[in-house]
């Protein structure tokens, strides 16, 4: 098996739609991805499986230093095989190379071990207020 990344991917909202829903556990949505990406994001990197979209990373700006890592998502076929974490080195890479000086994720519990220690992010302080 051989992964391909691409920052900025190609993708159909579909495809996304489908591999978001696998990802977090619900139903699929007909959210329009490319839309939302355009407006708000530094850009994205998809990992594919021949033509299959079977990977994803989000990354937010706020247009100046700070990035924000959202939604990675591998499909459940391809976990545990190194494709979370060469999403996340790619983002890093990209958002270093557009002037960023900060990288933020938030995650579940679940997730602090592929975050802090497989990907590099260090534990910080952070607030949140649900809405």
């Amino acid at each position: 098996m051989t992964i391909r990344y691409a920052w900025r991917g190609f993708f159909t909202n579909r495809a996304l739609n489908a591999l978001h829903a696998e990802g977090f556990d619900h139903d699929p949505f007909d959210d329009d991805w490319e839309k939302q990406l355009d407006r708000h994001s530094l850009g994205w990197v998809c990992a594919y499986d021949a033509d299959a979209l079977v990977g994803f990373v989000n990354v937010a700006w706020d247009g100046a230093v700070h990035a924000f890592v959202l939604d990675t998502i591998v499909a459940v076929s391809h976990r545990r095989l190194g494709i979370g974490s060469r999403l996340i080195a790619l983002s890093t890479e990209e958002a270093r190379r557009a002037g960023c000086e900060w990288l933020h994720v938030d995650f579940d519990p679940e997730h602090r071990c592929f975050y802090l220690e497989a990907c590099g992010f260090t534990e910080a302080d952070a607030g949140l207020i649900e809405l």
